[in-house]
């Protein structure tokens, strides 16, 4: 009997290994991170500006980003809108984590246990008002402003540097900001 388990233990144990390992793959091969990132001046509210859609944040509007360090280095992150087919409020609170330096924005973000994704700043100004994520694939990417609107100017910069990492700007949901998000 315990012959017949292992091999399915082993086979189990590998499927384990390669799941987490291809949940952390990082970034898109044409995007690059900002090496001179300020965790500190990241952290507070971003409202989410636009978004390539995915399931998680699906028929979600007035989405907003908060972002405070730990006393270990990592980051909270609690990531809250309106489902306006549902009629209702959601928070989700997940964890971020560096990938390396911490002067990168290159990080990884949970939301489900062990399973990180890539998160990463691919542009952000000087005065960390206004900032560019890419995912892990050109399957994620999001515009964040301290506010619920971006100028011309930065929309026109970001969706360049999207263009240029890969990314199908067409494909972004350009996030309306009608209500007043209870969870800020």
């Amino acid at each position: 009997m315990m012959m017949r388990i292992k091999p399915y233990y082993s086979i189990l144990v590998a499927t384990a290994i390669l799941l987490l390992s291809a949940s952390c793959q990082s970034i898109p091969k044409e995007a690059r991170v900002v090496t001179n990132f300020d965790a500190q001046k990241y952290m507070g509210t971003w409202y989410e500006i636009a978004r390539i859609d995915f399931k998680h944040e699906r028929n979600m509007n007035n989405t907003a980003a908060q972002y405070s360090l730990k006393d270990n280095g990592d980051i909270k992150v609690l990531n809250s809108g309106y489902n306006y087919v549902k009629e209702t409020w959601k928070k989700r609170e997940g964890k971020a984590k560096f990938r390396g330096s911490p002067t990168e924005g290159a990080l990884k973000v949970s939301f489900f246990g062990p399973f990180y994704s890539g998160y990463n700043v691919i542009a952000i100004d000087k005065d960390y008002k206004y900032v560019l994520i890419a995912g892990k694939n050109h399957d994620y990417l999001w515009i964040l402003s301290r506010e619920q609107t971006i100028p011309e100017s930065v929309k026109k910069e970001y969706l360049e540097i999207a263009k240029n990492a890969g990314y199908d700007t067409n494909d972004l949901i350009w996030v309306d900001h009608n209500m007043q998000n209870p969870h800020i």
